[in-house]
């Protein structure tokens, strides 16, 4: 149950003649506090609750519960979120023999792009492709939480 991953903003588009799959994600919040965030999520056709707890202090791991549920009940749920839904799509790149969710972030997050990759362990190697840009790991404003609450095209 911990998840252990690392961030990081994204260059150029070329991930996106990589990417094996894509899907256009929507997704909101129950509850946003860093100390447990609440998520529910549609993904293509699938629905997701999600409970994340606090991340540690490199902001590499934290706990994560997961369950698929009827697109439906979460389209429900979604109506009960706080305000600030996330709309992105998510490209999936194998790069080595790992694979990148690439996020690309719509509405009023849109111009932001941010890659992620899990990890075994904190300290395990990866290969960087060309297009991945300066780690974000651990920066709260780059969690989907955070943007929710305070919108890309809004920073300064």
């Amino acid at each position: 149950m911990i998840e252990t991953e690392r961030k990081f903003l994204v260059l150029a588009d070329d991930y996106k003649q990589e990417a094996f799959t894509q899907k256009r994600i929507v997704q909101g919040y129950l509850s946003s506090v860093p100390e447990r965030t609440v998520r529910v999520r549609t993904k293509g056709d699938q629905g997701f609750i999600t409970i994340k707890g606090k991340s540690n202090e490199s902001g590499t791991s934290r706990m994560e519960w997961e369950k698929e549920i009827p697109v439906n009940d979460a389209l429900e749920l979604l109506q009960l979120c706080e305000k600030g839904a996330i709309d992105k799509i998510r490209y999936e790149v194998k790069v080595g023999n790992h694979t990148y969710e690439v996020d690309e972030f719509f509405g009023d997050n849109a111009g932001l792009v941010v890659a992620e990759i899990e990890l075994s362990d904190e300290n395990e190697a990866f290969i960087k492709p060309q297009w991945l840009g300066e780690e974000v790991t651990g920066t709260e404003r780059y969690y989907n939480a955070y943007l929710s609450r305070n919108p890309y095209n809004t920073w300064q």
